[in-house]
């Protein structure tokens, strides 16, 4: 991953924040985003803390076989580790958003996007000796932060 892939207007001031080679699964990260994606920060950022503390489970919709459901949510998973790492990303590109003068309580999230990263060879030991081969997957993470419009 080179650059963002997200391209801003002239003229439009956002704030972005970006996760490179993140150790996370590519597939629970699309479900988290789309999970947030649009929202306002404050009300992401609560999404994400109850994930983190099991409290809500995060909706699944496309990788949800075999997934079970949860009340209100149906199927969804608390994907605890993912959501950590995104809560991270997230604050940071608030924190640049603060530092660019930007309204905080106007910010929603403009654009939330992920891509697969490199693939991490790794092995597993097993017993006598032997060890098993297997590959670490890694995401790259990328939120911009926009101002909401005033209402008229």
């Amino acid at each position: 991953m080179k650059g963002y892939t997200y391209r801003a207007e002239s003229g439009v001031n956002v704030a972005r924040a970006r996760g490179v080679e993140v150790p996370i699964s590519p597939k629970k990260t699309y479900e988290i985003l789309n999970a947030i994606r649009g929202l306002p920060v404050d009300r992401a950022t609560t999404i994400l803390e109850e994930a983190i503390a099991l409290r809500h489970a995060i909706p699944f919709r496309r990788y949800n076989q075999e997934t079970a459901h949860h009340v209100g949510t149906g199927p969804g998973r608390y994907a605890k580790k993912v959501a950590q790492n995104i809560l991270k990303v997230l604050e940071n590109a608030a924190e640049n958003a603060e530092y660019e003068g930007m309204d905080a309580d106007r910010l929603f999230i403009k654009t939330a996007a992920s891509s697969r990263g490199r693939i991490r060879k790794a092995s597993m030991p097993r017993a006598h000796g032997r060890a098993t081969a297997w590959n670490e997957q890694t995401t790259h993470i990328e939120i911009v932060l926009a101002e909401r419009k005033e209402a008229a």
